[in-house]
């Protein structure tokens, strides 16, 4: 643990490790600020309160596959997925059994958990907003 985590109750510490990066990161359990990235204490909102990269091509709206992850352990921590992830997941490629979108998945208790980035990412935008490219000068 490090000065800013050594003083959290061991039973409110979140540690999440982001592969294959390799990036750990500690917080006390509902401790984070939400900014609007998919769900509050989704992966993809630790990512961005860390400055993990996981890309989230619509915003967090559970409206693409950018921000696919697989759950290497610490799932029984996560919430189920509904039935629009899973409807989303259906276009992804490359789906496991342990795959997960990291906007919808929340972390629901104190724990450790693993994801895994895939080293590919697909782009499946579909909230209806056509892709606006800046002019070149």
């Amino acid at each position: 643990m490090d000065a800013k985590t050594k003083n959290i109750d061991p039973a409110k510490l979140v540690r999440v490790t982001f592969m294959p990066e390799g990036k750990t990161v500690e917080f006390e359990f509902g401790s984070l600020p939400w900014d609007h990235h998919g769900k509050p204490m989704s992966f993809l909102d630790v990512a961005e309160n860390f400055g993990v990269f996981l890309d989230h091509a619509c915003g967090g709206a559970c409206a693409c596959t950018t921000c696919h992850l697989w759950v290497k352990s610490g799932s029984e921590g996560l919430s189920e997925p509904d039935d629009e992830e899973l409807d989303r997941m259906e276009t992804a490629a490359d789906v496991q059994l342990n795959s997960r979108l990291g906007c919808q998945a929340v972390i629901k208790k104190p724990g450790t958990y693993v994801v895994e980035i895939p080293s590919w990412n697909r782009n499946y935008v579909s909230e209806g907003k056509p892709l606006i490219l800046a002019e070149k000068k």
